[in-house]
């Protein structure tokens, strides 16, 4: 959740030796080896950032960007010495140093060889941050480490925060700024989780996955090789930005394991991490992003003594940044469950369990009032199941809600027509009763659209299926018991 503290941090615009504020959310931009050569990387990074000094439309990105009005006052330059005439309707510019305000944001679609030229080059200019797309660095052996050092020690020289390399970059869709060469990243929705991914492939597939179900995301960002950015630095400013209210991380591994987990124990954001690498993938992973994996338990147990829940799969990883973000913290781990359907309920109850949530007896007079709503109701206890759903379904999900004995409720329903969804009650109620309330169904998708639409307007964390539902719920359990146990604990764990 957004604390008051945010949005001062973010002001200062550099956190630690490294300056985030330039690199994430600057005002001008470059475009460094633009080309006015559709399908090429400088055409398709020079396409998505003049998103950034448009106005928002809903046409395709194609045509966004061949018919887009400007509205700023030229805040996104094409660089390339090669190249004549105008792109985007901005003419193209030799160097960064011809331009004659200074550029926050360079995005390098150059050859890896000539990076280190270009990095030192912006920053004689000025430039704050840079976003390097090339690979063959540190991923490629010896020559490729040799070279990215290179590119270290010129950025170093001039304070230039160094986004990669080996990355498809980040987004920002509150404020449309694309600085990413991939496809479809306009059409991303705003929202308050903020990825951090090793992997820019894996940013982007979770981000176009919470996009396909009608969520948004807050900041995109694939890290890469971690020149000088890298999670230590990425948490801390992702942590004061307003904007965010729950960090997600996709770790392959890192060089300073102890630093990462320090970075998200200081973190008053949540934070939830998929570690990768339980088998043996370790060659594999460095020639990706120069990632030594590491002992996966060992980086499980110190992400738990550091107050941070783990997860298995990319699903879950979105899912549980989503419940944490859209949600007040939990008191406990303790999960009231309310179904309309008892096969799915007992899935979700053993799932909970299993993971480390727990089903509290609920209230005697809880009990009561559930039978009073509906006389006669299959299961009055933990979980609730009302049968089917009903007019009166919204009431018991709300009696269970108010249960003192309840820390989190989690409500299943598949979807009909005739009743649709209990918003009412389902709108608000979260705060209301100040702990996470979930909510899960399934059913034809064209039916339910308007409805599922409808919830997620009113920032309630929906869920697809009974696992889903559960695995976010039991981030939510893990994360509150997870965090008070973490206040003075240290990592035994070298990893």
């Amino acid at each position: 959740m957004i604390d008051a503290g945010k949005t001062v941090l973010v002001a200062f615009g550099v956190l630690g030796d490294v300056n985030l504020q330039r690199l994430f959310r600057p005002e001008r931009i470059a475009v460094v080896g633009a080309s006015a050569t559709e399908g090429k990387l400088g055409y398709e990074a020079m396409a998505n950032a003049v998103e950034f000094d448009v106005r928002k439309t809903t046409q395709s990105s194609s045509a966004a960007h061949q018919n887009a009005e400007r509205s700023g006052d030229g805040t996104v330059y094409p660089v390339n010495p090669s190249g004549e005439g105008e792109v985007f309707g901005e003419p193209f510019v030799e160097s960064v140093t011809d331009i004659e305000e200074t550029v926050d944001l360079a995005l390098l679609a150059v050859p890896a060889h000539i990076v280190p030229d270009v990095v030192a080059e912006c920053g004689e200019a000025g430039v704050g941050g840079a976003v390097i797309y090339a690979g063959g660095f540190a991923e490629a052996g010896d020559d490729g480490e040799e070279l990215q050092e290179a590119v270290i020690a010129a950025a170093d020289e001039h304070d230039v925060a160094l986004l990669g390399p080996n990355t498809s970059g980040f987004v920002a869709p509150a404020s449309n700024l694309l600085a990413s060469f991939a496809g479809g990243v306009e059409r991303l929705r705003p929202g308050g989780v903020t990825i951090l991914a090793q992997s820019g492939g894996v940013a982007h597939q979770l981000a176009f996955s919470a996009h396909r179900e009608g969520r948004g995301i807050a900041t995109m960002v694939g890290l890469g090789n971690r020149a000088n950015v890298g999670f230590e630095e990425a948490i801390p400013y992702f942590d004061s930005d307003p904007n965010t209210d729950a960090i997600v991380l996709h770790v392959e591994g890192t060089d300073d394991g102890r630093a990462l987990l320090e970075a998200c124990r200081e973190s008053d954001t949540p934070v939830v991490a998929y570690k990768v690498g339980q088998a043996d993938v370790g060659d594999f992973a460095e020639s990706h992003t120069g990632a030594l994996t590491g002992d996966h338990a060992l980086y499980t147990a110190g992400f738990a003594q550091y107050g941070v829940p783990t997860v298995e799969s990319t699903t879950e990883l979105f899912d549980g940044g989503q419940a944490l973000a859209n949600s007040p913290e939990p008191d406990g781990a303790n999960v009231g469950v309310v179904t309309a359907q008892a096969g799915p309920g007992i899935i979700i109850a053993d799932r909970l369990q299993r993971a480390g949530a727990t089903l509290p007896a609920l209230a005697e007079d809880t009990q009561d009032k559930v039978g009073e709503i509906l006389p006669g109701i299959t299961y009055a206890e933990n979980p609730v199941d009302t049968g089917r759903p009903m007019p009166e379904f919204g009431d018991v999900v709300e009696a269970v809600a108010e249960d003192d004995n309840v820390d989190v409720v989690l409500v299943y329903e598949l979807f009909e027509e005739a009743l649709g969804f209990p918003q009412e009650t389902l709108d608000g109620l979260a705060e209301r009763v100040d702990k996470p309330v979930l909510f899960t169904t399934e059913g034809p998708t064209e039916s339910m659209a308007d409805d599922l639409a409808a919830l997620r307007d009113a920032d309630v964390p929906v869920f697809t299926s009974p696992e889903r539902g559960a695995d976010a719920a039991a981030v939510l359990a893990r994360y509150t018991t997870l965090d008070d146990a973490a206040a003075d604990g240290e990592v035994s764990a070298d990893v």
